[in-house]
């Protein structure tokens, strides 16, 4: 009888937690270059202690995964912003190390050192911090990354990919730092830059209320599921001892 209260509580959890990241994608659905978070919940199967060897499904607690999709283009006009075409990454070098994200407003410091909007370098194909020299007028990048300046190559953007499958931890500046260490991009066809746009965040609001309200309603009913089980349970107890 205990098992329904253990089903009913794992399935609490597991909602608790897709709760946690739909607030999170809400907070941050104009937030730019954002990739929303989902929860995979897989079915674990217990058996109970009895002679029949009855199988129970309970809910794990899930995994978070980033999602694929791309976010709206959104033309700015501003050289110096930058959209990613395809699945691919900027790298900042930030304190924390090597970091990749979708946000693609860059400014340069009185260095002419490219740098995203907290103030970290943004990275070459190589690794190395891009220079660019701030009398010689605008740059001009084209959809492979290359970056030019009177009409001479300069420097490149760098674009980068990693399995974020394998797992990820979020950073700041829309980032996240893989557990796999990211390659850069080459010869992609699919895969380029757009300059004088940024990339939104790829959140679908509504699609994230529908979900919050479907949560909260499952919750409840979990909650009432507990309840009675708490009940039936507190029953039986109450019976088998006064049949004593």
């Amino acid at each position: 009888m205990q098992s329904g209260l253990y089903v009913s509580l794992s399935s609490q959890m597991a909602l608790m937690r897709r709760l946690d990241t739909i607030a999170d994608n809400l907070a941050n659905v104009n937030t730019t270059g954002f990739r929303g978070t989902e929860v995979k919940f897989n079915q674990l199967i217990g058996e109970t202690e009895n002679k029949i060897n009855a199988k129970i499904a309970y809910v794990s607690q899930g995994n978070d995964y980033l999602s694929a999709e791309s976010g709206e283009m959104n033309q700015t006009g501003n050289m110096l912003d930058f959209a990613i075409r395809g699945d691919a990454w900027f790298s900042l070098n930030t304190p924390a190390g090597k970091v990749l994200t979708k946000d693609g407003r860059f400014t340069l410091t009185d260095t002419g050192e490219l740098v995203s909007v907290r103030g970290y370098s943004v990275l070459d194909a190589g690794g190395a911090p891009i220079i660019l020299d701030k009398t010689a007028g605008e740059p001009k990048v084209g959809a492979d990354g290359m970056i030019y300046q009177n009409d001479k190559q300069v420097g490149s953007l760098g674009l980068f990919e990693a399995d974020i499958s394998k797992g990820y931890l979020r950073y700041e500046n829309s980032g996240i730092m893989p557990t796999q260490a990211p390659v850069a991009v080459t010869d992609r066809f699919n895969v380029g830059v757009r300059q004088g746009y940024l990339e939104n965040s790829n959140v679908n609001a509504m699609r994230e209320i529908t979900q919050l309200i479907e949560v909260n309603r499952a919750f409840e009913s979990m909650t009432s599921l507990t309840k009675d089980s708490e009940s039936s349970f507190g029953e039986a107890i109450r019976t088998l001892g006064g049949s004593r």
